[in-house]
């Protein structure tokens, strides 16, 4: 396993790491949650993501327990949150429940705390930002925690470039602890914001990314090209617009002919296509760390394989790929809306 600083801190996570938006009491029980972590300690991975909304909390449980279980050092390891959205199922948190008040902000990071069985939080990130909490509020929040010693860095996930920018100017002029770090999707079907929304805040900021679904919910591992197998993310009970989006919508229908035209590209090269989509994503030097999830023990062995065949991407492979995902616009409408990530 190879290790990447986390923007410009210090912070050295594995450049493969593992999270648990939809497996985790959905698919994953503690057992088989503390099986993957063992898989995933002995890899090398040290960052494990996690968020109060993933099922209503059950999830940063599950991994509290099977983190608890195998009893590995605290300092060998990073887990994260994230506060936005509450923890109530079907989002019928109450007002205090949810947002990026100071008062939720700093009860949710006590709440994840103790659902993870941890004294602290080494990253912690607002989910999405909060159109009803002004953003210099949020800052001084985190703030607090950091000085607390209840979290170690503090980021965003799916905030625009300009939000950013106005956390972090209002961090610096007032001498606050500034963001780190950005959870944005990326993956070869979702690039526009990564690639180029973002990019001078790599260059200005040096700002940390953990990038989500580099499978493009699953899209990219070429599972949807015959229809929705059984056992599937899009099959699951609440998860019906996923197989709306991934098989029936025209940008849908788009994005399969995309992935279908890689297919072939990964088998000209003697490997699978979901290898193929993870090692991608480690090609750029503004992806920190890669989450992978999954719900089965081969598919974890699988994706922590990637970063193998890095070295099959070469410069005229590359041109391949770039050439197939510039054939059609494949971003049409905003990846995350219809999920919580």
């Amino acid at each position: 396993m190879k290790y990447r600083n986390l923007g410009k801190s210090g912070l050295r996570l594995s450049e493969l790491s593992f999270g648990s938006w939809v497996t985790f009491n959905h698919q994953v029980d503690t057992r088989l949650a503390e099986r993957m972590f063992a898989i995933c300690f002995d890899a090398g991975i040290n960052f494990f993501d996690n968020a109060e909304a993933y099922e209503a909390g059950e999830s940063e449980i599950v991994m509290g327990k099977a983190l608890r279980k195998l009893n590995k050092p605290r300092d060998s390891y990073c887990v994260s949150s994230k506060v936005m959205f509450g923890r109530i199922p079907n989002f019928g948190a109450l007002p205090t429940q949810k947002g990026l008040s100071r008062k939720h902000v700093t009860e949710a990071c006590h709440q994840a705390m103790e659902r993870l069985q941890v004294d602290y939080l080494d990253l912690y990130f607002c989910h999405r930002p909060d159109p009803r909490t002004p953003i210099e509020e949020t800052v001084w929040a985190m703030h607090n925690l950091i000085t607390q010693g209840k979290v170690l860095y503090w980021g965003t996930s799916e905030w625009s470039a300009e939000q950013i920018k106005e956390a972090y100017d209002f961090a610096r002029e007032n001498h606050l602890s500034a963001p780190s770090m950005e959870q944005p999707q990326y993956n070869m079907l979702d690039r526009k914001r990564f690639e180029e929304e973002y990019q001078s805040l790599y260059k200005d900021y040096g700002l940390g990314t953990t990038i989500w679904s580099p499978l493009a919910s699953g899209v990219l591992t070429g599972k949807y090209l015959e229809g929705v197998p059984q056992g599937s993310r899009a099959t699951l009970k609440g998860y019906e617009w996923l197989q709306k989006r991934v098989m029936e919508s025209e940008r849908g229908k788009i994005r399969l002919n995309i992935v279908k035209k890689l297919n072939e590209l990964a088998d000209e090269l003697g490997i699978s296509m979901t290898k193929l989509a993870l090692a991608w994503c480690l090609l750029n030097k503004n992806v920190s760390t890669v989450i992978l999830g999954a719900s089965k023990i081969e598919q974890l062995e699988e994706n922590l394989a990637s970063a193998e065949v890095l070295t099959l991407l070469t410069e005229e492979t590359q041109e391949k790929i770039q050439s197939i995902l510039n054939s059609a616009d494949t971003e049409a409408g905003d990846p995350a809306e219809d999920g919580v990530e």
